[in-house]
């Protein structure tokens, strides 16, 4: 007669068991991801583990990007903290780094920003709805003037390039190659391998 089963299963990929391997390997190798829409959860999670990893050593942090964007502060989050911690931050590309994403992406020094070389970038100038009262619209419109000017002031800062010069680029939606970003000044370098990133 035959018994019962009563091994544990292996774990499936989205299994704790795994993800919990994953997440430490990533952690071991000091790697962070940032991927899909940034959000306030995506910037607290991110935010947790740069403290930790600049707690555990000096070295420098992998940070790999593939976004389109998403909440402005929530990347303001990242962007600060980057630059508010000790250890230093690589910025890898990878997929596509767009809108907010752009944004935290240049809180590393431009000799510290990398992307594979399929890597897509778009900067373009914040958007939301205005919605309520007519004086409500109003504010929210003064809010996002300040905040098109504040981006384009990283973006000239992080880049070279002039104030005005940026403020036309961001007028409408502006895509980059990975070699079109170098020659703007959003990148260092494009690399293929990790052991490149020391070269």
């Amino acid at each position: 007669m035959d018994t019962p089963d009563t091994h544990t299963p292996p774990s499936t990929p989205g299994s704790e068991p795994r993800t919990s391997y994953l997440e430490e390997k990533a952690f071991k190798a000091r790697t962070l991801l940032v991927f899909g829409t940034i959000t306030d959860t995506v910037a607290a999670d991110v935010a947790r583990r740069l403290i930790a990893l600049d707690a555990e050593s000096a070295e420098p942090i992998d940070m790999l990007v593939s976004s389109p964007g998403g909440h402005l502060e929530s990347g303001d989050t990242i962007h600060d903290l980057v630059r508010f911690i000790s250890a230093p931050v690589n910025m890898i590309g990878t997929g596509w780094v767009g809108s907010a994403a752009t944004h935290l992406y240049l809180a590393a020094p431009r000799e510290r920003r990398f992307c594979l070389p399929n890597t897509r970038f778009l900067i373009h100038q914040p958007s939301g709805g205005a919605g309520g009262p007519a004086s409500d619209i109003a504010i929210q419109a003064r809010e996002m003037v300040k905040a098109r000017e504040r981006i384009a002031g990283t973006i000239a800062r992080q880049t070279g390039k002039p104030l005005e010069v940026v403020l036309a680029d961001i007028e409408r939606d502006r895509w980059m190659s990975a070699e079109e970003a170098v020659d703007y000044g959003l990148v260092s370098r494009v690399i293929e391998h990790k052991t490149t990133l020391k070269g």
